[in-house]
């Protein structure tokens, strides 16, 4: 057998062979404390830069690895779970008092990669990575509410009337400021007795006109001060459409994420993508795959104070996934 035969079946049975992991990689439990503050963080952070559509939260952590550097600090690589809930990015409630998006309202599931750097007792977002889709269903849903695209045009009419009936010239004064459609949440819809029912989720923002001298120029007002209103509405088959509206209060306007648009939705778009955001020292630390091209240019830090030397566990990893939170 020629030589450079061995070499070749030598050289792939050691590249088969599994390496084990360095003694200064360790694999803490999902569950822990320090898995917790650490997911806890990076969801705060992933919603601080998710500028469309609704916050979310976390349901589980898949993944925990710690990789302590020469200089003592320590990298945190994760993998998380995260689930819509029902308030809008602008809300400002806090994503713990928030309220998962149920299953039968087809909620969207996030699966996000996340560097963090650990550093004298100071937790730091670095990177993340995210991809979203409307959950599956493993069974059929009689009855359960589908997703519509977010240009669909029995969507978008039911929208139309409804930012009409916000500012109703019969039930206001006229000199109160005329709203403008900000951004389409969500639309959906439901079979029921006599045909589909539709329901759409906006948000309105105050313009530059009044309800008694609007026109195609009006212009939305300062983002950080306009006033701004999330509003539901539904359209039985056969019956007039409800709205229902409630002010957005924001106690930190100044914090809030610049929004776009809505005209702007791409064909077939069921949900708002969650964004890739990439820290250039820490790309490498991602796997490769995006689920958006929107890459933002502002990088904010988000901070977390922890013992100054946590626990790092060594030998078998523990269990992991950690618990799930909802479903």
């Amino acid at each position: 057998m020629h030589p450079c035969f061995y070499i070749e079946v030598i050289s792939g049975v050691l590249a088969s062979a599994k390496v084990p992991d360095p003694a200064n990689v360790h694999y803490p439990s999902c569950d822990s404390t320090e898995a917790e503050e650490a997911a806890i963080l990076a969801q705060d952070y992933i919603n601080a830069h998710h500028t469309r559509g609704y916050k979310y939260a976390l349901n589980q952590i898949d993944e925990f690895k710690i990789i302590d550097k020469p200089d003592g600090q320590k990298t945190y690589l994760m993998e998380l779970d995260l689930l819509d809930t029902t308030c809008h990015v602008l809300n400002p409630t806090p994503v713990a008092n928030c309220t998962v998006r149920p299953k039968y309202e087809t909620n969207i599931e996030a699966d996000c990669d996340v560097v963090l750097n650990w550093d004298k007792g100071v937790l730091t977002v670095q990177a993340f990575k995210c991809k979203s889709k409307p959950e599956s269903r493993e069974f059929p849903c009689g009855g359960c509410v589908e997703l519509l695209p977010l240009n669909d045009t029995s969507g978008l009419e039911l929208v139309k009337v409804s930012v009409a009936a916000v500012n109703d010239k019969s039930t206001l004064p006229p000199e109160r400021a005329y709203f403008d459609l900000l951004e389409v949440g969500r639309l959906s819809s439901q079979i029921v007795g006599g045909g589909p029912k539709i329901l759409a989720e906006f948000v309105v923002v105050e313009t530059n006109c009044t309800i008694s001298d609007h026109d195609d120029s009006c212009a939305h007002g300062d983002h950080a001060t306009a006033s701004k209103i999330f509003c539901t509405s539904v359209q039985l088959p056969n019956e007039a459409a409800t709205v229902e509206c409630k002010d957005i209060v924001t106690a930190d306007v100044a914090g809030l994420p610049q929004h776009h648009h809505h005209h702007d939705h791409q064909p077939h778009l069921k949900h708002h993508k969650m964004i890739a955001l990439h820290d250039p020292h820490n790309t490498s630390l991602l796997s490769e795959s995006g689920e958006s091209a929107e890459v933002p240019k502002v990088r904010r830090e988000a901070v977390l104070m922890l013992p100054l030397f946590p626990a790092a566990t060594r030998g078998p990893a523990p269990v992991c996934p950690g618990k799930v939170r909802f479903f």
